[in-house]
């Protein structure tokens, strides 16, 4: 496997590679991460970890792989694999959009490669055949905790950055205000639109119904999806996928969610979607959510299921066999 971002970083491909590269050793798979990322403090994932190696480490980690699972178009690394003719499977968490040279080779690239996308939205953006295998959550973290109380109404989880929407759903609880409906909301996470999003929290007049926990990560954001009704996720922009919505769902939340990109089949049966950057319909979405009676467990619990790191990895693990001429 190859993924340029890696624990102990925090974020989504990072979590993502970290938590499949453990899947397939429990399954009894030889595997190595080969990976820019340096370590901070010592692996414990069972898992061989080959950090900022030299070029001959690579290359001879890549001579004895049968095949080679890459975490995200590199176009720096793709031609090692290319050269030592190792078969090579694409795991894509982007759309490649508009005509920047590199989004225009990527989509180039991709014809020489297996690819693998989360959600047909990023299957049909890659220009090249893919099989869509969605992504997949932390089944073991994260889950319903008996004993807490779900006295909260709104949760945002995601860095503190604009295109994530956090100021859309502020405007849209001030809309909600002005019809006398004032919901909770915690704001979990970090990020430098944190100050300007206080300001329009007051500036709505909702900034006493905002509670501001910074980042939570673990069992404490496990704890804490669990004591809201919902999660919210207002993503300015398509998100390829939405592994939130996932982590929010196990918990119990309903999820509210944009509807561009790959988040609506995220959230399949778990919750609803609005327009992107429409602060009335999410007011609407809201409005709805807050009124409804939790979504049917059974469908909520199978689609999770299909998310689950044991179904997902097999999936994969049924294109790499593939790829190698295993099959």
């Amino acid at each position: 496997m190859q993924s340029g971002p890696y624990w102990p970083l925090l974020g989504g491909v990072e979590t993502l590679a970290r938590l499949l590269a453990e899947e397939f050793a429990a399954l009894g798979h030889t595997t190595a991460v080969i990976t820019d990322t340096p370590a901070s403090s010592e692996d414990k994932s069972g898992v061989m970890v080959i950090r900022q190696a030299s070029l001959r480490r690579r290359l001879a980690a890549l001579r004895d792989a049968d095949v080679v699972l890459m975490f995200g178009l590199g176009l720096r690394f793709l031609p090692l694999p290319i050269l030592q003719r190792r078969p090579t499977v694409i795991c894509h968490h982007g759309m490649y959009e508009g005509w920047r040279p590199a989004a225009v080779l990527k989509r180039c690239v991709n014809r020489l490669t297996r690819n693998i996308a989360p959600s047909q939205a990023v299957a049909r953006a890659l220009n090249a055949p893919a099989t869509v295998i969605p992504n997949w959550y932390d089944d073991a973290l994260f889950s319903r905790r008996q004993g807490v109380v779900r006295a909260r109404d709104l949760a945002f989880v995601g860095r503190l950055v604009s295109d994530k929407g956090l100021e859309l759903l502020i405007e849209a609880m001030a809309l909600l205000a002005g019809e006398g409906q004032r919901p909770t909301l915690t704001v979990i996470g970090s990020g430098p639109e944190e100050e300007h999003c206080r300001r329009a929290a007051t500036a709505g007049g909702v900034e006493r119904q905002v509670e501001w926990s910074g980042s939570v990560q673990g069992e404490a954001l496990a704890v804490a999806l669990n004591r809201h009704r919902a999660l919210v996720v207002p993503s300015l922009w398509s998100e390829p996928f939405g592994i939130v919505a996932l982590e929010g769902m196990a918990c119990g939340c309903a999820v509210v969610g944009s509807g561009g990109g790959g988040l609506p089949e995220a959230i399949g049966p778990g919750g609803r979607t609005f327009a992107n950057g429409d602060a009335r319909a999410l007011a609407e979405a809201l409005r709805a959510t807050l009124a409804d009676s939790p979504a049917a467990p059974g469908a909520v619990e199978e689609h999770l299921r299909r998310h689950s790191r044991r179904v997902v990895a097999q999936r994969y693990l049924e294109v790499l066999k593939d790829a190698a001429g295993q099959a």
